[in-house]
Formats: structure tokens, sequence, C-alpha cells
């Protein structure tokens, strides 16, 4: 923390006029005034610094989000990007390597097997699995039907 030392020091008025010593007495608040101010701006940059440092050290394996036209995406999976939005990231962080209540997405079909379960990677599986739930999540048949999560599938081969 930097906090910068105040060099104003009261002082003392060489005649007896009233007006004076409120003049004194003004530039010695005034002066500590500035000093203080001086020490919460120091202190507010260091802060800020502080969490730059912080945000860039634990966010480097997050990627920008991209629009669906630089994605390439067709109108299916952009229609399963909406789907994912809605119910999938809130516990699954798609561009990333790093989870965050469930695993991440990120290149689950380019794997062989799940990462938890140890199921096969395919379409099938995964549809169970959103579907019916498995484990800590929820399933999401209730709320979405085939077409949706066939959608929501292709959509998650390009992640």
């Amino acid at each position: 923390m930097i906090l910068v030392r105040s060099q104003c020091t009261p002082r003392r008025p060489r005649s007896n006029f009233a007006i004076q010593d409120k003049v004194v007495l003004l530039s010695f608040y005034f002066c500590n005034l500035t000093s203080y101010f001086r020490n919460r701006v120091a202190l507010a940059f260091s802060v800020a610094v502080a969490t730059g440092a912080l945000v860039l050290a634990l966010g480097c394996d997050v990627e920008r989000r991209k629009s669906d036209a630089e994605l390439g995406l067709n109108p299916q999976q952009a229609a399963g990007r909406k789907h994912y939005d809605n119910y999938c990231d809130r516990c699954h962080e798609p561009y990333s390597s790093r989870g965050k209540k469930g695993p991440s997405l990120k290149g689950v079909f380019k794997k062989q097997y799940l990462e938890l379960s140890g199921l096969p990677a395919n379409d099938e599986r995964v549809g169970d699995i959103v579907k019916y739930g498995r484990s800590k999540m929820e399933g999401f048949g209730n709320v979405m039907n085939d077409q949706q999560i066939k959608d929501l599938l292709a959509y998650m081969h390009t992640l």
C-alpha cells in the first residue's frame, strides 16, 4: 500500500491578528485534506492494480465469446447455443477448461469418454444425461423437447 506522508505543519502566526490565524488554520486543514485525498487515490490505484493482476492470473484460459457468425454456426447450432445459454451455462463453462459447478464442456465430443462418468462421449449418452440428468445434474427433459436437445448437442459439437 502506498501512503503519501503529509508535509503540512501548522505555522504559528507572527502577530496576534485574528484574520491571519484563520488563514493559517484554513491552509493547514486544506493541506491535510489534500493529503487525505492523495492517500485515498494511492490506495485506490494500488487496489486497481492488484485486482487487474489477479484477473489476468486467473482468467488466462478464458476466451472471448464469439458471435454465431464468427463461429460459423448453422441455424440448428445457433438454436442449440441459445438453449446452452439458457440451461447449461450456469453450471458448465463453454470457452474455458475450468468448470463452474459442473465440468467444462469445452471439447466434450473431442474426447472418447466423458470426463467424470467415463461414459462414451457420443450424442446418445450426452443426450440421455441432458434429458434425464446424472449425479448432481438435474434432467432437462421436462423443459426441453427432443428437437431442442438435438440442437443443443449440435452446438456442443462446436465447443
